[in-house]
């Protein structure tokens, strides 16, 4: 049998057979290798597809909310009284970035705003809350302070300002320790406690761009700053500008100090102004300490700066120095307020003139930016609530003294050509 099976194996036959089930077993296995090979190149043309279709759906993303970001911008340009569009920032990284923000701010805005918003924002003029070495201090300022506390100074308007949206103004004088008095006729100070008296009393911002921020030299500029922050009581001026975010609506405050490089300043102002703006600023107060001293009407250094600020966006001007009142003028549907007076005024125990004011105005923010409805109030005031002296004690002003006021503020600005 054994013999058989060999002599079967030598055979022709048995050699074709094998050499036809080697070539049906290639022809299979060649079959199966298409077959995988097959599944594969559908496998990865599926992968592909998809691949395709989400790299679709994010460019069909992208230029959708590329419009809707270009719409919002140019609605948002279109809010501003000169037309100013907001400037890039200088990196397209920052730029890409910058416009996501401002993107994600006016799309909450603009929903914010279908109900118009109204702000109530009053100004007031100098507060030297402090005293030069050189005055008696029994009757300084400080020593009111020590005998009454912070809570005193502005109890009288306390009930004005705490009614408003925002209390902005004029910080003359440093909190400081320092000893370093520059070489000037005055230099008043207060230790850093008496910034309390802004925040016990709803005053929110104040200007620090004056002639006597640094009279205790830079150190003592740098001190105030921190008081103020302790206070947690905003400040701008100078190259600082703020953007406060008030009921939903983002404020802008800008501070120049004119009165020695007087024109000089516009381009500073022009650059504070676009700041305020790329920060997303809908309604822009721009604070200036200018003017001559006891002078009633503005000189023109202060009417073209006031002007200018108008015509690059602000929508309410107001300024101090004078330490007397100047009239109001309106420009182009604008409030240019030339002087506001003094006000909790440390710098003289006895002035000659201590008629002053609370100058505010209610302002109605829209989809369509600020309306031009310039709803303002005058409030007379006396820099003291005693007669013959400064107290310190800024008080709103009543019957005779109340109307006296007022016609003074109407001549003065009459006198504004």
């Amino acid at each position: 049998m054994q013999k058989k099976k060999n002599l079967y194996k030598k055979s022709k036959y048995y050699r074709q057979r094998q050499k036809k089930i080697r070539q049906i077993c290639m022809a299979a296995g060649g079959v199966l290798l298409l077959v995988v090979l097959i599944l594969i190149v559908r496998g990865c043309a599926g992968k592909a597809k998809s691949v395709n279709s989400s790299n679709v759906n994010n460019a069909t993303d992208e230029k959708t909310t590329g419009s809707a970001l270009s719409s919002d911008n140019e609605k948002n340009d279109s809010s501003f009284a000169d037309g100013t569009k907001q400037t890039a920032e200088s990196s397209s990284d920052s730029s890409d970035s910058s416009s996501d923000s401002e993107s994600s701010d006016t799309v909450s805005t603009k929903s914010k705003h279908d109900t118009p918003v109204t702000l109530t924002i009053n100004v007031v003029g100098d507060c030297t809350l402090g005293t030069d070495e050189a005055f008696d201090y029994s009757t300084s300022l400080n020593a009111y302070f020590e005998n009454y506390g912070k809570e005193y100074f502005l109890q009288n308007v306390k009930s004005i300002f705490e009614a408003d949206d925002l209390t902005i103004a004029n910080n003359e004088g440093t909190f400081t320790d320092s000893s370093s008095r520059e070489d000037k006729t005055f230099a008043f100070k207060a230790p850093a406690s008496f910034a309390g008296i802004y925040s016990s009393s709803s005053v929110e911002a104040v200007n620090t761009a004056n002639n006597h921020s640094h009279d205790y030299g830079e150190q003592s500029f740098q001190d105030t700053m921190d008081a103020l922050d302790a206070q947690g009581i905003v400040h701008f001026g100078y190259d600082e500008t703020a953007v406060m975010d008030i009921k939903g609506v983002k404020v802008g405050l800008v501070g120049i100090y004119e009165l020695y490089d007087h024109l000089e300043r516009e381009q500073q102002l022009k650059d504070n102004i676009a700041k305020v703006k790329e920060d997303g600023a809908e309604l822009i107060i721009v604070i200036f300490h200018w003017g001559n001293e006891k002078e009633t009407v503005p000189d023109s250094n202060q009417t073209t700066l006031g002007h200018l600020a108008i015509d690059l966006g602000a929508d309410l001007v107001c300024g101090h120095h004078p330490h007397v009142l100047q009239g109001i003028e309106e420009y182009k549907g604008k409030n240019i307020v030339y002087s506001l007076g003094n006000f909790c005024f440390g710098g003289n125990s006895a002035p000659s003139d201590m008629d002053s004011m609370i100058f505010q105005q209610t302002f109605t923010i829209s989809n369509d930016g600020v309306k031009a409805d310039n709803v303002t109030n005058i409030i007379p005031c006396s820099i003291s609530s005693a007669y013959g002296y400064n107290n310190y004690q800024p008080t709103p002003a009543e019957g005779d003294e109340k109307t006296r006021i007022m016609e003074k503020i109407q001549e003065r600005s009459s006198w504004i050509g």
